[in-house]
């Protein structure tokens, strides 16, 4: 019996990509006859003709599936939806620009033959990414495997072979906010890197702009670490020992030297400085308050509003 093989893809407003990634996979499931293959494609809520494109191609082609959700729930959740779907022995998570190569999923399969049961892509270029952006990507990265107590893969996106096992892991999790990338990590399993130069996108515009990439950095740091509470809490410490010196030091210039204090210039720096920290502390402490709120509503990740094609693994 041949193993099964579920390939994710999150799609949102992808009508010019559609085209060019479907013959790729087709390609990519000529050369590989000894897999059965499912393209099991999520809809985020499109504005454009992407999900007209879903319903062609499922007619001519019953490896094609897709789920469109009832709105744009954002990649995250869109990817859950694709693990609680997907029924294949193992399932590759991938972008449908292009950017990651559907050829290097034989080399994938390759590795999950061996054994391993996480088999990421590593970007050993990131292809046409601003200066700005690129060291933005290794700050966030640095900054976030120093704050965790387990590795964070760095220029490792969603691009990965998943296990059966992974899949199911993945599914238990099912908080609202979520990091997925970090949840890769987080769950374990036998890993193996697989090294690749990241295309461009073969069509449309990123999705990606500098205010949701910087949302995207909040969500990765307050999901998996506490280490900006405790950062508020250092610098509260720092901020009154300075201030408990700094009256020392104007009590020992007026006992001892008579210097008068300065007034309104004083005040005014020192009351503007202390405020600035507690609004930021205060933000920090919002931040996870706001992820409390969210888990505590309960409602559900995503809605489907509907779907076609898809074999729920039993």
């Amino acid at each position: 019996m041949k193993k099964k093989v579920t390939i994710l893809i999150p799609c949102y407003n992808e009508e010019t990509c559609l085209p060019l990634l479907y013959e790729r996979l087709s390609l990519l499931a000529e050369q590989q006859e000894k897999y059965e293959w499912e393209w099991l494609f999520v809809n985020d809520g499109s504005q454009d003709h992407t999900l007209d494109l879903l319903k062609q191609l499922q007619q001519k082609d019953k490896r094609v599936a897709y789920i469109d959700l009832s709105r744009n729930f954002g990649k995250e959740n869109a990817m859950l939806a694709g693990f609680d779907y997907a029924s294949g022995d193992c399932m590759v998570v991938m972008d449908a620009d292009l950017q990651d190569p559907p050829e290097i999923v034989v080399d994938m399969l390759n590795s999950w033959e061996q054994g391993f049961e996480d088999v990421y892509a590593k970007r050993r270029s990131r292809g046409k990414e601003s200066w700005m952006k690129k060291h933005l990507s290794h700050l966030f990265y640095f900054i976030l495997d120093k704050s965790t107590r387990y590795e964070v893969l760095k220029n490792v996106g969603d691009f990965r072979l998943l296990d059966r096992k992974c899949i199911d892991a993945l599914k238990q999790l099912r908080e609202k906010d979520r990091y997925t990338k970090g949840l890769f990590c987080w769950i374990g399993f036998r890993k193996q890197e697989l090294l690749f130069d990241r295309g461009d996108r073969a069509g449309g515009e990123t999705k990606w702009s500098y205010r949701s990439l910087f949302n995207l950095a909040i969500e990765g740091i307050t999901s998996f670490t506490t280490a900006p509470l405790r950062m508020a809490t250092f610098i509260g410490i720092i901020v009154a020992v300075w201030a408990l010196m700094y009256m020392l030091w104007i009590i020992t210039k007026v006992l001892i030297w008579g210097d008068p204090v300065a007034g309104y210039p004083t005040i005014m720096t020192v009351i503007l400085f202390i405020g600035a920290v507690q609004l930021i502390c205060i933000g920090i402490l919002g931040e996870y308050v706001a992820r409390i709120f969210n888990e505590t509503k309960n409602r559900p990740t995503y809605l489907v509003r509907e779907m076609n094609g898809i074999q729920k693994k039993s």
